[in-house]
C-alpha cells in the first residue's frame, strides 16, 4: 500500500517543508524508505486556527449526526484491509494477529462511542423542577447538561499504533462530545498514522463535518508537541506514554496564561499481591500465567505487571522460582523502538544495583530477554527507587514478614494504573482490607486475574493516582472518557423553545 507523507489540515493534504525524518523497521533496525517532515510553526498555528474555527460549527452538530461519523470512521478503517496490517508490521514488528485484534477494538470503540451518542443521555442532563409555591423565595426550573470544551490537542502512543493511535480512544472521545481534533502523529508509526488520519479526514468529507474538525500533524522532536499544547486555542491534551513526557506537558499546560487539563496516562508498575493460599493452590500454572503477562507484547503494555508481593515462606521462594523458570523460557520479539529498548536495559542495570536487588535471571547485555528481579520489603521501604517503571518483560518479586511491613509497602507505594490479588477462599478474610487499601492507589482492581488487557466498555477505569496520571478522577477507556472533553453548564429559568435541541 502505497502511502504519501503528508500533513492533515482540515480537508487539505499539506506536503511540509519542515525537518525530515523516518519510521524505523525495528527487526533490521533500519530507517524505512517514506520520508516524513516536521511540521513546522505555521503548519501547527494553521490547524489549530482552523479547529477553533470549526468548534462552534462541530459543537452544533446533533449527536446522531456525530455518531454516523464515528461509523464512517470505524468503515474507513476496515476498508483499508490487511494491507494496514502489513504497514504497521513493518513499523513496529508486532505480530499480524495482535494487529488485527487491535483493529478490531479500534473499530469496536469508535461503534461504541456511536452508540452511546444514540442512546441520548451521554450528556447526563440533570432537571430540577421548578417551585412557585416554595416559601420564602420560589425555585426557578434548573437544568444542567454536558457540552463540549473545545479543541483538544492529542498524542499518539508508541504501544498500540491503533488503539491508542490517531482513530483511539482520545480522539474517539474527543470527537463524540463535540470537540475538533488536532492529532499528534507518533514518529515510531508515522504510516500507520497518515493511512488512518487518511481515513478519518474521509469520513468528515463524506459526512459533511466541518472543516478542520480534525487534523493531524507529523514530528519527531519535542518542539511540535510543546507548540501545540501552547497553543491559545487548545483546550484540553490527552496524552498516553512516559512520565517523563506526560509531566513535560503538564508543565507547559499550567504555566499558560490560560492553563488547561493535560490528562496524561504515564504508566504504572501494576502490584499483583499472591496472599498465600492463592500460591499453595495455583503451583507452575499460576506461576507460567504470570509470567505470560509479565512478557506479553515484550512487556510493553502500560498494565504489564512490573512487581508483585508475596509472604516470605517456603511457599513463596518457591513459586518466585517457577516465575524466573516460566519467565527464561519465553522468547521475546524487538521491542518497538531502539529508544524503548535501551531505556528497558538502562532500567534493568539501575534496578539491580538498588540495595538488596538479587537478579534471578542474568541482564543479558544488549539481548532484550525476561527479567525477573528478588528483594526483601525492607530494603524496598529504604529505596522508594524500587516503585519505578522499568518499561519492558521484567518484574520485581517482594517479600514480606508481617502485616505491617505489607501496609508499609502499600502506603509509600506511588499511584496505580491497576492493582491485583490472587487470593483463595482460605485467603478470603484478608481481601477485603487489602482491598480497601489498593482502592485508594490505583484505578482498577483485579481479583484472581491479570491487568494485561482492559476491556473497552461503559464501567472501565483505565487511570490513577498521580503519577499513573495526571488527573484521577477520569479515565482514559470506556465510554466516561468522553466527560474529560466536557464541561457542565445549568439553564436557569430558560424558555423551553430556547434550551439547546439536546435538552428540549
Amino acid at each position: 500500500m502505497e502511502v504519501i507523507p503528508s500533513h492533515i489540515i482540515g480537508y487539505r493534504s499539506v506536503q511540509s517543508k519542515g525537518e525530515p525524518f523516518y519510521g524505523f523497521n525495528p527487526e533490521t533496525g533500519k530507517p524505512l524508505a517514506t520520508t516524513f517532515h516536521e511540521a513546522t510553526e505555521s503548519e501547527i498555528d494553521e490547524s489549530v486556527e482552523l479547529a477553533q474555527k470549526a468548534f462552534p460549527l462541530y459543537r452544533k452538530i446533533t449527536a446522531e449526526k456525530r455518531s454516523v461519523f464515528l461509523d464512517t470512521i470505524a468503515t474507513n478503517i476496515d476498508l483499508l484491509g490487511d494491507d494496514l496490517l502489513h504497514v504497521i508490521h513493518e513499523e513496529t514488528a508486532l505480530p499480524l494477529a495482535r494487529l488485527s485484534g487491535e483493529r478490531d477494538r479500534t473499530t469496536g470503540q469508535l461503534k461504541l462511542f456511536a452508540r452511546l451518542l444514540r442512546a441520548g443521555d451521554w450528556n447526563r442532563i440533570i432537571k430540577d423542577e421548578a417551585l412557585p409555591d416554595r416559601k420564602p423565595l420560589p425555585r426557578p426550573e434548573i437544568i444542567q447538561t454536558q457540552v463540549p470544551i473545545g479543541v483538544v490537542a492529542i498524542f499518539g502512543a508508541s504501544n498500540f499504533p491503533l488503539a491508542f493511535s490517531v482513530a483511539g480512544g482520545d480522539t474517539t472521545a474527543a470527537l463524540a462530545a463535540g470537540c475538533p481534533v488536532v492529532f499528534k502523529a507518533h514518529p515510531a508509526h508515522p504510516a500507520t498514522c497518515q493511512l488512518v488520519g487518511n481515513a478519518i479526514m474521509k469520513a468528515a468529507k463524506e459526512t459533511g463535518m466541518p472543516d478542520g474538525t480534525f487534523s493531524m500533524l507529523h514530528g519527531f522532536t519535542h518542539d511540535t508537541g510543546g507548540r501545540l499544547v501552547s497553543h491559545r486555542f487548545i483546550k484540553a491534551v490527552a496524552f498516553t506514554g512516559s512520565y517523563r513526557g506526560g509531566k513535560a506537558l503538564y508543565d507547559i499546560a499550567v504555566r499558560r496564561k490560560e492553563p488547561i487539563h493535560v490528562y496524561a496516562e504515564m504508566g504504572s508498575v501494576n502490584p499483583v499481591f499472591f496472599l498465600p493460599g492463592a500460591v499453595k493452590q495455583g503451583g507452575e500454572s499460576l506461576a507460567r500465567q504470570f509470567a505470560q503477562s509479565v512478557t506479553l507484547g515484550a512487556g510493553q503494555f502500560c498494565t504489564n505487571p512490573g512487581l508483585c508481593i508475596f509472604k516470605h515462606n517456603e511457599d513463596g521462594l518457591s513459586f518466585i522460582q517457577q516465575i524466573s523458570n516460566a519467565l527464561s523460557s519465553i522468547a521475546i520479539h524487538p521491542m518497538l523502538t531502539r529508544g524503548i529498548a535501551d531505556a528497558f536495559q538502562a532500567g534493568l542495570q539501575k534496578q539491580n544495583k538498588l540495595p538488596g536487588a538479587k537478579s534471578l535471571i542474568p541482564v543479558a547485555g544488549s539481548v532484550i530477554e525476561p527479567h525477573i528481579l528478588m528483594v526483601y520489603a525492607k530494603d524496598v521501604l529504604q529505596n522508594p527507587d524500587y516503585f519505578e517503571e522499568v518499561f519492558g518483560p521484567s518484574t520485581l518479586a517482594v517479600l514480606t514478614d508481617t502485616d505491617e511491613e505489607l501496609n508499609q509497602l502499600i502506603g509509600m507505594m506511588p499511584g496505580q494504573l491497576t492493582a491485583t490479588i490472587h487470593a483463595s477462599e482460605q485467603d478470603f478474610p484478608h481481601v477485603k482490607d487489602l482491598a480497601e487499601l489498593l482502592s485508594q492507589k490505583a484505578g482498577r482492581l483485579v481479583m484472581n486475574g491479570f491487568p494485561t488487557g482492559v476491556e473497552v466498555c461503559h464501567a472501565m477505569v483505565h487511570g490513577g493516582p498521580f503519577p499513573a496520571t495526571t488527573d484521577s478522577r477520569v479515565t482514559s477507556v470506556g465510554t466516561t472518557s468522553i466527560y474529560r472533553f466536557t464541561r457542565p453548564v445549568c439553564y436557569q429559568n430558560m424558555p423551553a423553545d430556547l434550551l439547546p435541541v439536546a435538552i428540549s
